[in-house]
């Protein structure tokens, strides 16, 4: 393979990042979110609910991933399973475009966006799965933050056109910048906002387009016959071995609860800065700006720090960012700021609000960034995609104890802010148990084993 053809498939890597991030950028935290709470009105109640809708989601995720690995490394053609997780991201994002204030109904639109968001975890692990195909192993930290940052700078764009153009005040119906949302949209009937699924669609639709021109997939092969059964077999074979291999286990659990806590953050911060500081759609759009910003630059940054340094201490100082981030913010209201008490019209809640985003965006790119890195380190030969499953499994195994625990704890406290506490305990799980990790991962006793 020529040097030029491999940049291009980088690169066809990255547009996958580019093209995906709008769907936790605009639907899972900065606009759908927030106008969910909106619809419903009492922000504790959509709290609860979103975190209902999106752990039913995360049931599905966390019991297929591991399978959908197995099966892609025993079949190949990764590239057609993607394919096919596409369509679900596309069918489910763009049907939230009904989500209608006259016409709203909870439960069917949940359902679109759980099967949105399925897709898209479902084909991440497959382009997950393509990264060690990228580049060598000292390399795959430095391409796998520059993915990260390719991507938030995508979400960033997406995020600004959905405020100056499309995005409308609930109150004045006007857009960040002053004007009705185009096309001629019905901001009384909060079209502008509810085009963010459509959007969401569209943008991944188009960008997907450098993917499957410039990926190849090299495990193509004709899957061999009874390959569904030695699929299964090989999912229940590598979960009942992980003891032998101490540190891949520790990992999963380790990545388990911090990338848990951290999606929490992102999927409860927009409906939780809605219900707590009273933000509009448009303010919490301008809070996003900022943490994707810092997203950019940081996973960027992270990525050479990957490199000179290694995945391990890159993630251990994030989890400590991120958890001070998770005890920080339950002390951040519209009465007062760690305990000291503002009026009604200071902006000083805001202000540490924005402070909190700037240091999750930076610390949430960085760390996922480095963990796809360490899963290469720890992923098992020549069942790189199944490793992936796992990974998605270890992601979403808790992810839907996590918005359950914050539903629950929500609905009985009746505040947003005692809601959103189980995420400290999450992270320090995490810190707990990525003592136990070795960098170079069990690679010698999965040879030994094979």
């Amino acid at each position: 393979m020529s040097e030029v053809s491999a940049r291009k498939r980088i690169w066809g890597w990255f547009f996958f990042d580019w093209a995906s991030q709008p769907y936790n950028t605009l639907l899972i935290t900065f606009i759908f979110a927030p106008y969910i709470k909106d619809l419903i009105g009492d922000g504790a109640e959509a709290q609860a609910a979103w975190g209902f809708g999106i752990a039913a989601a995360g049931v599905i995720i966390a019991i297929m991933a591991p399978v959908l690995g197995a099966m892609a490394d025993t079949f190949g053609n990764r590239l057609r399973w993607i394919w096919l997780f596409s369509l679900m991201y596309v069918v489910g994002s763009f049907g939230l475009w009904w989500a209608a204030p006259d016409n709203f109904d909870l439960i069917w639109t949940l359902t679109l966006f759980a099967i949105g968001m399925i897709g898209m975890e479902f084909a991440t692990i497959f382009t997950n799965s393509m990264l060690p195909d990228l580049g060598t192993k000292e390399e795959i930290g430095r391409i796998s933050g520059n993915g990260w940052a390719f991507g938030y700078v995508g979400g960033l764009v997406t995020l600004v056109v959905m405020l100056t153009l499309f995005a409308e005040n609930a109150e004045t119906g006007k857009t960040l910048i002053g004007i009705d949302p185009v096309f001629g949209l019905d901001a009384a009937q909060r079209e502008g906002t509810r085009s963010v699924g459509p959007l969401t669609a569209v943008w991944y639709a188009v960008f997907m387009i450098p993917f499957f021109l410039w990926v190849r997939d090299p495990k193509s092969a004709k899957p061999p016959k009874g390959a569904t059964k030695k699929a299964l077999t090989d999912v229940v074979r590598t979960i009942r071995n992980l003891p032998q291999t101490p540190s891949l286990l520790a990992y999963l659990g380790s990545s388990m609860f911090y990338r848990d806590a951290l999606n929490g953050m992102y999927t409860f911060g927009g409906i939780y800065a809605a219900g707590v500081l009273e933000w509009s759609v448009i303010d919490v759009g301008i809070f996003g700006i900022l943490a994707i910003i810092a997203g950019a630059v940081f996973a960027w940054i992270g990525g050479r720090a990957d490199t000179r340094f290694g995945p391990k201490p890159v993630i251990t100082v994030c989890i400590w960012v991120l958890c001070g981030v998770a005890i920080a913010i339950v002390f951040i209201s519209r009465e007062s700021v760690f305990g000291i008490a503002v009026g009604p019209e200071s902006a000083l809640p805001d202000q540490a609000f924005y402070v909190m985003g700037v240091l999750i965006g930076a610390a949430g790119g960085v760390i996922q960034a480095a963990s796809r890195s360490m899963m290469v380190r720890q992923a098992i030969p020549e069942r790189t995609a199944e490793s992936f499953g796992l990974y998605a499994l270890a992601g979403k195994a808790t992810s839907f104890i996590a918005p359950f625990l914050i539903g629950v704890m929500t609905a009985i406290s009746g505040s947003q802010q005692i809601g959103v506490t189980p995420l400290i305990a999450l992270f320090l799980l995490g810190l707990i148990l990525l003592r136990w990790v070795n960098p170079a991962g069990d690679h010698a006793k999965w040879d030994t084993a094979s």
